[in-house]
């Protein structure tokens, strides 16, 4: 913002209404004492700029949706994260800040030197259990207890599942591999470093059914410091537009593996009136369009026929046999990623 430039003759009639009382100069310092000012402490000075600030929340704002999809499907019931602050703190002040007991996870952040720690509100820990227990997750919020081995196991998968959405977060920064170190209930035996070294810590609003409560990731800024020059909004942009890599489409692989498709072997088919199926009762039989036991019939995947198979048995189960493949998808490789596939 540029300073507009008196001229001579503005100057002289300026210095004429202060001398004549027309101008209030009290008035005037008042207006001049009402500036901001903001107070910096030399004791523990900032060590992530406003820019590094800004793309750490937006990496852990994609870590937050990544996360209420994951939690969602795992509880079966309808989950919520999202940021709420993106802080720089000393480690004391992040330990004195936390509830004790709680659920403090030691992540180690390979291939960076150093651990980082995720913190978890007390009622939302109880949430996740008794969801996962075949409870409502209701009345869990005064719960104020250590948990117990089989919930610290139970809680330590639910972890490791959240790690895998940490991973993907990065990636654009670095090929991050968080791992699970130990979980512990006391914060004062999560000293993963000397209490005046200055941290970043990501608070994540989490809400299980109708239970809320804080989620706290805080990262020290020596175990952040060899990739905070890729922290800046240039740096990430670049990277998002790079566009399917090699190592996506690995990802997007090993993803595509866990996924659960509906397989549907058709054995035939009949057309057949809307008074005829209201008339069938148990014992009625109907008869479809191949009626051959030797005939060949069709596996679908969704809406899709995709094998061509022959009906049998597998000890004292039915089964199928695959005789052949229709439509080309072995070896793949996602061409159409690449512009260079074709939709079946």
């Amino acid at each position: 913002m540029s300073a507009e430039v008196l001229s001579q003759d503005e100057i002289d009639q300026l210095l004429t209404a202060i001398s004549t009382g027309e101008v209030d100069t009290e008035e005037m310092n008042k207006s001049a004492d009402q500036r901001k000012i903001k107070i910096y402490d030399f004791k523990r000075p900032d060590k992530f700029s406003k820019d590094q600030i800004r793309t750490i929340s937006m990496i852990h704002e994609t870590f937050a949706r990544l996360t209420t999809t994951g939690l969602s499907a795992q509880l079966r019931a309808l989950a919520h994260v999202h940021v709420a602050s993106v802080d720089q703190l000393t480690y004391e002040e992040f330990i004195r800040s936390i509830p004790n007991p709680t659920t403090l996870a030691v992540i180690d952040m390979e291939p960076l030197k150093g651990n980082a720690v995720l913190e978890m509100d007390p009622s939302i820990t109880f949430a996740i259990i008794e969801k996962l227990f075949g409870g409502k997750g209701e009345g869990v919020a005064k719960i104020q207890r250590e948990l117990t081995e089989i919930e610290s196991a139970v809680i330590e998968g639910v972890i490791v599942r959240v790690l895998g959405n940490l991973r993907e977060a990065w990636s654009n920064v670095i090929d991050l591999r968080p791992r699970l170190g130990r979980i512990e209930v006391n914060p004062q035996f999560a000293q993963i470093v000397p209490p005046s070294d200055m941290v970043v810590l990501v608070t994540l609003e989490t809400k299980i059914g109708d239970v809320e409560g804080m989620t706290n990731f805080c990262i020290p800024y020596i175990t952040i410091e060899p990739v905070i020059s890729k922290l800046s909004g240039q740096y990430w942009y670049s990277s998002v537009r790079k566009g399917a890599t090699t190592e996506n489409l690995a990802i997007i692989k090993e993803r595509l593996n866990t996924v659960i498709v509906d397989l549907v072997v058709e054995m035939g088919s009949i057309d057949i009136k809307i008074k005829d199926v209201l008339a069938l009762k148990n014992g009625d039989y109907i008869k479809l369009d191949k009626v051959k036991i030797t005939d060949n019939f069709f596996i679908k995947i969704g809406n899709k026929i995709k094998f061509e198979c022959r009906p049998g048995t597998v000890g004292s189960k039915m089964a199928v046999q695959v005789v052949k493949v229709i439509g080309a998808h072995e070896g793949h490789d996602f061409d159409e990623l690449e512009g260079g596939g074709e939709n079946e």
